[in-house]
């Protein structure tokens, strides 16, 4: 976000409702994954009508970043349209919430519908992927910058899991594979507080330098957002 913004964009973060580190409340359950794609139409709404400085906003050049559960909802909201219903494959082994909710004969409570106004989107280690049938898939047609994690620091299960069959599906996305990194090298590096409290998020591969990866990441991301938006005057 900072990289974005000190590159010129204007960029919005939101906490979705049950699933923010203060409230883990119903992360990963069906109502969440259905949620979430509406909550980033409902930001979109609020910065091109609601906030003070909406007329800096370009209407035509709104991009989304997504990581993890993010990619998962960026997904969504670009037009890979989620297949939430019992008997999914791979969803009844899948430790997910949502997994057991929809094999235990639950419903997704509204559609999921894609938001048109998303022009390009970094789609990063999106997780759960299965969801995403590779026939939905085909039919995004936006600029797609998709990113993953190498599958040989898998011991934490998300690590390289899912972003290698998502490209499969993609129509021709700018993909990058990591080598080294697990799932969490794509959050930012830790404070030494962060890293005593959560060394599962904040440890990396032996070698592997998240100081000097996250310049790259950076550097990357603006530049594919500056090709795809043409250096807007409001980015």
């Amino acid at each position: 976000a900072a990289a974005l913004a000190d590159a010129g964009f204007v960029v919005a973060a939101l906490n979705h409702p049950g699933d923010t580190w203060r409230d883990t409340s119903r992360t990963d359950s069906l109502s969440v994954l259905v949620e979430r794609p509406a909550d980033i139409s409902r930001l979109i709404d609020y910065m091109l009508d609601g906030w003070p400085d909406a007329p800096r906003i370009d209407a035509q050049h709104i991009g989304l970043y997504g990581f993890s559960f993010g990619g998962y909802t960026g997904l969504a909201v670009i037009g890979g349209n989620p297949d939430l219903r019992k008997s999914l494959p791979n969803c009844a082994t899948s430790s997910l919430l949502a997994c057991k909710q929809l094999e235990s004969g639950e419903a997704p409570g509204q559609l999921i519908k894609p938001d048109p106004r998303v022009k390009a989107a970094v789609i990063v280690d999106p997780y759960p992927a299965f969801v995403f049938p590779e026939k939905n898939l085909k039919r995004t047609t936006i600029p797609v910058q998709l990113w993953s994690s190498d599958p040989a620091q898998n011991a934490d299960g998300l690590s390289g899991c899912c972003a290698a069959a998502v490209k499969q599906g993609l129509p021709v996305p700018d993909y990058h594979f990591v080598a080294n990194a697990r799932h969490f090298s794509f959050l930012a590096t830790c404070t030494l507080k962060e890293a005593q409290a959560n060394p599962a998020v904040c440890t990396d591969a032996p070698g592997f330098d998240r100081v000097d990866f996250h310049r790259n990441l950076h550097a990357d991301i603006v530049a594919f957002f500056r090709k795809h938006f043409a250096e807007s005057a409001n980015p």
